[in-house]
Parts: structure tokens; C-alpha cells; sequence
């Protein structure tokens, strides 16, 4: 088992993720309202990857011989007003959950808890992956300066990306 520190600590990871999840299907019902599905589809395919991040963590925190414990979810906040600002939320988003990350695995590292290692390494690599992506969007959102020939193109180009179908 971990202990009871190391324990809540990823609790709050699996909350988090979460969280994260939530907003971004809300971001996702942003594009929807304004006709740019390709950046709904990538929207719903993060919020399927950030579910799925934390269901990691839980069954990690149960095949521990821990209680998952999850905790409240806010409210993911004001939609944004723009492409580029709903991808900036996203960023941020993003960098919080590799601070969190970070955090946890620097808890690990104090308690010695070698197990925790494999998984919070990976994660942190994910999370290098992931403020890339998003990142580079948001580069491009700037760069394309409100210009809507150019969003509809990122839209578009940014379609491809699959998300998961819940089952009926």
C-alpha cells in the first residue's frame, strides 16, 4: 500500500484529470456553437484521453491496496469567446496538470516510493506530448490573427483527430 499521504495526493490526481476532462467537453461544446467541428472532434478525443488518464491513476491507486477517493469537480468556467482563447485555456490547463505531475512525483521520490516511478515517468513524458500539441495549435491560432479563412483551415486540419464513441 501507499501511504495515506501519497494516497490522497493521487486522489487529487485523478480529480484533477477529471476536471480536465470536463472542461474540455465543455470547450468542445464551444466549437460545436460555432460550427467549427474539426476542433470539437479534437476537443471530445482530449476529454476521452483525460477520462482515460484518470482511470490510470485510479487503477493504480487500487491495484495499491488504496481507496480511490474521488473528489468534487468544479465547473470548467466562462466559455471563451475565440478559438484561440478556448486553446489557450486548454494550454493552461495543461500546465497545471504537469505541475500537479510533478508534485506527485516529487512526493514519491520523498517516500521512496519506487512503484509510483514507471508510471508518474510516463506520465510526465505524456504531459511534454500533450503542452506540445496544444501548444503548437495555439501558435497557429496566433499566427492566423482572427483571419477566418485561416481558422475554418486549422479546423479543418485538425479534424482528424478520433475520439472514442461511449457505447450505446
Amino acid at each position: 500500500m501507499m501511504s495515506a499521504r501519497l494516497a490522497d495526493a493521487y486522489n487529487a490526481q485523478i480529480s484533477l484529470e477529471l476536471a480536465s476532462s470536463h472542461a474540455y467537453l465543455q470547450l468542445a461544446a464551444y466549437f460545436a456553437d460555432t460550427s467549427l467541428t474539426g476542433f470539437e472532434s479534437w476537443m471530445r478525443a482530449q476529454a476521452d484521453e483525460e477520462r482515460m488518464h484518470a482511470l490510470k491513476f485510479f487503477d493504480f491507486v487500487l491495484d495499491r491496496g488504496n481507496q480511490a477517493d474521488l473528489g468534487a469537480i468544479d465547473g470548467p468556467g466562462e466559455p471563451p469567446t475565440s478559438a484561440l482563447e478556448a486553446f489557450e485555456i486548454a494550454l493552461a490547463a495543461e500546465r497545471s496538470v504537469t505541475e500537479s505531475i510533478r508534485n506527485l512525483h516529487a512526493m514519491a521520490r520523498e517516500e521512496n516510493d519506487a512503484a509510483s516511478y514507471p508510471l508518474l515517468e510516463w506520465f510526465l513524458t505524456e504531459q511534454v506530448e500533450e503542452e506540445a500539441s496544444v501548444g503548437e495549435i495555439v501558435d497557429q491560432l496566433r499566427f492566423a490573427d482572427g483571419n477566418p479563412a485561416a481558422v475554418l483551415m486549422l479546423d479543418r486540419e485538425h479534424a482528424g483527430r478520433a475520439h472514442v464513441t461511449p457505447a450505446e
